[in-house]
């Protein structure tokens, strides 16, 4: 059914009422007035009205046709990279500029996000290129890859020039549709010892005092349970230029360190930031050797955290995973996760109330 379906049966419409003088009728139409015609004009009425409700269909089913849809490429995904024999987390974003430029960023296994000025197309094939953050080397890292659907996969060459392969697959939502409903707190550190904990490498943290420490650089410290959605109270000292972090789930951290007097840091990397992501929107960090606290609510993607009382960051939601995440299995549960490889740090007082 087209345009000219339409014009021509109008055209026979205009015919018929000028041969039974019905245009005065036909300007002043109600179902009154229909009643009056002779039964064969008032079928082409209710013909013609079809035809052109028809057509109207048609055109706009074209119309939508017509329109352009993004590339499946537009989105955020969540990686694995192969290298040197392990899988490595890692995250990207895709997202347009404008009518048709392709931006992004991209989140290694370690560091913070860091920003793709342009993401380019050839064919079905995307590619971009990003200088090192904290990689050895000089060279940029140049990626290559290919979307279908929900899935991705491609090629990195390191700073090394060396070429290894990665896939993923498209981020989950993670979209809560009612608000939680809390259960009991659970004091996950019993002040005593490291019952419920496990590190990632070699053991150097130590209970003392109540206090849960690490006195130097080693590993990471996680919870033997995983968790979904919940609030974490927990309470850290850092001495001067040290600098820690919390993994929600085990792959958002909540960035520790010595704002006040360490090295200058981007403010999405600073104190009670969601690192890399999502800056706090005052600073509430006090000086180093001082006791800290902060209050974290995860529901789905959505963090709300308050440093030290105030709330900085309120009900944001978290794009992907951070550096030296545990995996990139965002939809899973994960554990609580105290980074210990960036000096020394203490914790007390960890309680976690989670969502039934």
């Amino acid at each position: 059914m087209g345009p000219g379906t339409e014009v021509c049966g109008l055209f026979l419409f205009w015919q018929l009422y000028q041969k039974f003088k019905l245009v005065s009728s036909f300007k002043n139409y109600n179902p009154t007035n229909m009643k009056k015609l002779p039964p064969f004009i008032r079928l082409l009425v209710q013909a013609q009205f079809i035809l052109s409700l028809l057509a109207f269909t048609s055109l706009k089913a074209s119309a939508q046709e017509k329109m352009v849809k993004d590339p499946d490429v537009i989105g955020r995904w969540d990686l694995n990279l192969e290298k040197d024999g392990k899988v490595l987390p890692s995250w990207l974003e895709v997202q347009k500029s404008g009518t048709h430029t392709l931006i992004g960023r991209f989140v290694y296994a370690f560091g913070s996000a860091r920003p793709i000025s342009e993401v380019k197309v050839n064919g079905t094939k995307y590619s971009f290129s990003i200088p090192p953050q904290w990689e050895p080397g000089n060279r940029n890292m140049d990626f290559e890859f290919e979307v279908n659907g929900d899935a991705i996969k491609g090629t990195m060459v390191y700073t090394d020039g060396q070429t290894y392969n990665f896939s993923g697959v498209r981020a989950p939502l993670m979209a809560r549709t009612k608000t939680p409903t809390w259960g009991a707190p659970i004091k996950i550190f019993n002040g005593k010892d490291l019952k419920g904990w496990h590190t990632d490498g070699k053991n150097q943290w130590v209970v003392e005092n109540g206090m849960l420490r690490s006195k130097h650089s080693g590993a990471n410290l996680m919870t033997d349970k995983t968790f979904t959605d919940f609030k974490l109270h927990i309470e850290f000292r850092y001495q001067q230029g040290s600098n820690s972090g919390v993994y929600l789930r085990g792959r958002y951290e909540t960035q520790i360190i010595d704002t006040k007097s360490g090295e200058p840091e981007p403010i999405n990397n600073q104190f009670s930031s969601i690192y890399g992501f999502l800056p706090p929107n005052v600073m509430m960090a006090k000086n180093p050797n001082e006791w800290q606290s902060y209050d974290i609510t995860l529901v789905g993607r959505m963090v709300t955290i308050a440093a030290n009382g105030r709330t900085v960051i309120s009900n944001q939601i978290i794009p992907g995973i951070t550096g030296g995440a545990i995996n990139s299995k965002e939809a899973e549960p994960g554990p609580i996760l105290l980074q210990g490889d960036h000096g020394p740090i203490d914790y007390r007082n960890i309680v976690l109330t989670p969502a039934k």
